[in-house]
């Protein structure tokens, strides 16, 4: 407050934080800010300020912002009331003035700003609908993803975006919305405004009000359809792919019975053919994996049981037992160890456990540290009498394989079966 001529005759303690300093009642003026500046930075002198003018004119002065700066320098922008006071007569005793320190309405409506400008730039469409599916807000990427303007759309129903085969879509997504919950990458269909359908990934979220109630949703559409067609075509390729492949390995396997035969050497070419076939179920594996055809990525679980899959059918059941975590796999590991666990299979078969009917074989593997151990273990085989004098095709194709993956095997040739213990660093699993 000030008296007639301008002198400060109170001022409250929140004048003094917005001031950063204590005017001398009765001698500071008009007002008791350090120094005082217009919005745009122009020097503001105090006799010129809207509390002199409010004396000067003898009239509220409104919608008038300046800025003070404390000592310090920090600049504080505020948004003054000044208003004069009369006494009974009609004559001028003073003024009183309210400030209202605008910084952090500056700082909400600049970022506020800022938010508007990223959503208009945005390439997604971003949109807005009340509790009812009606359109409140549409940008500049909703206009070129769907052809409607923002005047076209807004006040509109969202269903207007909704294909016909789709009705229950919009009805479940705002009842989630209004329960709270968001909608997260949600992949759908839109229709545009020339009939066009557009594959989107869909966020959705609740938009609240100052009192935290529900009021609306928030929409983010993304343009997948160069996506999904380019997935549809990798499809399409791995498949075309998977095909030719299968016919090599088929091709491979006749040209390989045709000349055993020729030559004489049938156990051979059992052998050969039965690799390449375990080499044709490990790649058709990946095939699938690759062309997301419903499974889930490669792992060692599903490779050990396709390389197994011909074992457990010619077996009682329990005989082979699996157990182990699914870890992923891709890459040469997968080749090299589709190999091992073949070579594994065959020897149980001719001189293990799987020779025997009250043979079993349980496979165990687990990450360990930097490292995946896959244990091997043969129990009611044929008793073993001693280890076997001779290395093997099959016993240096595993060596070989084992050491291209930079891993170890050791195996143990107990009466009770052979344990063998397969080490590999994590890292050269390849998925």
């Amino acid at each position: 407050m000030t008296d007639a001529q301008g002198r400060i005759t109170f001022y409250n303690e929140a004048a003094v934080n917005l001031w950063g300093c204590r005017p001398e009642l009765g001698k500071s003026e008009f007002c008791g800010s350090w120094k005082l500046f217009w919005p745009d930075g122009t020097p503001l002198p105090h006799d010129e300020c809207p509390m002199a003018m409010a004396l000067k004119e003898k009239r509220p002065i409104r919608g008038l912002d300046a800025v003070a700066e404390r000592p310090d320098g920090t600049r504080v922008p505020f948004l003054p009331y000044p208003t004069p006071l009369f006494d009974a007569s009609g004559h001028l005793v003073g003024a009183v003035n309210v400030l209202v320190d605008m910084t952090e309405r500056l700082h909400a409506e600049e970022a506020a700003r800022r938010l508007a400008l990223i959503v208009e730039s945005s390439d997604d469409a971003i949109i807005s609908t009340d509790l009812d599916g009606i359109v409140t807000s549409w940008n500049g990427g909703a206009e070129r993803l769907y052809g409607y303007t923002a005047a076209e759309a807004i006040g509109r129903p969202v269903m207007i975006l909704i294909p016909d085969d789709r009705p229950d879509e919009e009805p479940s997504i705002l009842e989630r919305i209004r329960r709270g919950e968001r909608v997260d990458h949600y992949e759908t269909v839109r229709r545009c405004k020339d009939g066009r359908l557009v594959d989107v990934s869909l966020t959705v979220s609740p938009i609240h009000d100052g009192a935290g109630r529900i009021i609306g949703a928030s929409k983010i559409a993304r343009n997948i359809t160069d996506r999904r067609q380019a997935e549809e075509q990798q499809a399409l390729l791995l498949r075309e792919m998977n095909h030719r492949i299968k016919n090599l390995f088929a091709l491979a396997i006749g040209i390989v019975s045709l000349s055993g035969r020729a030559a004489g050497a049938e156990t051979v070419t059992d052998a050969i053919r039965e690799r390449l076939a375990a080499l044709a179920r490990a790649h058709e594996l990946t095939l699938h994996a690759a062309a997301g055809d419903g499974m889930r990525s490669t792992t060692l679980r599903a490779l050990i049981e396709a390389i197994l899959e011909p074992y457990r059918e010619a077996s009682a059941p329990g005989r082979l037992a699996l157990d182990g975590t699914d870890l992923p796999i891709g890459g040469p590991a997968l080749t090299g160890i589709a190999l091992l666990m073949h070579e594994f299979a065959t020897n149980a078969a001719k001189y293990g456990a799987l020779s025997s009917p009250t043979g079993r074989v349980t496979i165990r593997w687990a990450l360990d540290g930097d490292r995946v151990t896959i244990l091997w273990r043969e129990h009611g085989g044929p008793p073993i009498q001693h280890p076997p004098a001779e290395e093997g095709f099959g016993s240096s194709l595993a060596r070989s394989t084992v050491r291209q993956l930079g891993g170890a095997l050791a195996r143990e040739w107990s009466r009770e079966g052979l344990v063998m213990r397969l080490s590999i660093p994590a890292e050269r699993l390849g998925a």
